[in-house]
């Protein structure tokens, strides 16, 4: 029997964010600001350069991610969260919430939290730009 991802959206979101480096390239590229191969491959969280490749070519596909060269650098890509992608904003900003709760050593910055509980209606607006 074939495995179909559709229909139930708790599947249909584990078919796309079922490991943990998917959701960390869409925060690298949403926070951080990463944009290329090798701002992913050093961003400290240890992923193999296949798993990376795997998982940008699976983001692309779920159209959460865009690929495009980087005209200053002939070979590069540059990839980017697409209006889907950026879509999921309130659900990454309700994960840091939830995390800051109850993770001791959490290193959310006091003044991203603060924004949060302050307004989050802002802070969404503003991550969604």
């Amino acid at each position: 029997m074939n495995y179909d991802p559709y229909g139930c959206p708790i599947r249909y979101w584990l078919s796309i964010f079922g490991d943990k480096w998917s959701l960390l390239i869409v925060r690298d590229i949403m926070f951080k600001e990463r944009q290329n191969y090798g701002q992913f491959q050093s961003a400290g969280e240890g992923i193999s350069t296949s798993v990376l490749a795997s998982r940008l070519n699976h983001l692309e596909k779920y159209g959460i991610i865009s690929k495009s060269h980087d005209e200053d650098h002939g070979k590069r890509y540059i990839y980017a969260l697409t209006d889907k992608g950026k879509e999921l904003a309130g659900i990454i900003i309700n994960i840091i919430d939830w995390s800051e709760k109850f993770d001791e050593k959490t290193l959310v910055e006091e003044n991203f939290i603060s924004a949060l509980r302050k307004n989050p209606e802002a802070l969404m607006k503003k991550m969604m730009s």
